[in-house]
């Protein structure tokens, strides 16, 4: 077996979320929770079929994101990984949707860092073992930290 870190692509300005599900519907029931949960979202969805044809399927609202998201699946390459792009939602507005979707089993992130994939390759198979998002901790939040952190939450709406 060999371990491999998959860089992922990620456009500007854009939030990823990368999971694992069983079923090809999945794309279908993705994206019906994305426009769902946010009418007028732009996405892209694809999903790594993992028997019968063994195809990426995608799907979504924005070409261009349906293309990206459609690489860094074929890139990661493990059965019944998914992977979702959003261009104008964040994951806090989407991720219960698709996290209630019967056949998702699991979320490996979601996020607007710099992300890699950790795979195993045994040569048949590619599975996800996790994910490599954002940059290592630089210390320990101080009174200053904690007062900027809930200061910006209430500035952009997360709080009151």
């Amino acid at each position: 077996m060999q371990l491999q870190l998959v860089p992922v692509e990620l456009p500007e300005n854009c939030n990823i979320i990368i999971g694992q599900t069983h079923f090809i519907k999945s794309v279908e029931d993705i994206y019906e929770a994305i426009v769902g949960a946010v009418p007028g979202a732009k996405f892209g969805v694809a999903f790594c079929e993992a028997s019968g044809a063994r195809l990426v399927r995608a799907d979504g609202t924005d070409q261009n994101l349906v293309e990206v998201a459609s690489r860094n699946a074929t890139a990661i390459g493990a059965g019944h990984s998914f992977v979702v792009l959003l261009g104008n939602c964040y994951p806090i507005n989407v991720l219960n949707a698709i996290k209630s979707v019967p056949e998702v089993c699991c979320i490996f992130c979601a996020t607007a860092n710099k992300v890699k994939v950790v795979v195993a390759d045994e040569g048949e198979q590619r599975g996800v073992l996790g994910v490599l998002d954002g940059e290592k901790p630089t210390g320990q939040e101080q009174d200053a930290d904690k007062k900027w952190r809930k200061d910006f939450l209430r500035k952009i709406g997360y709080k009151r």
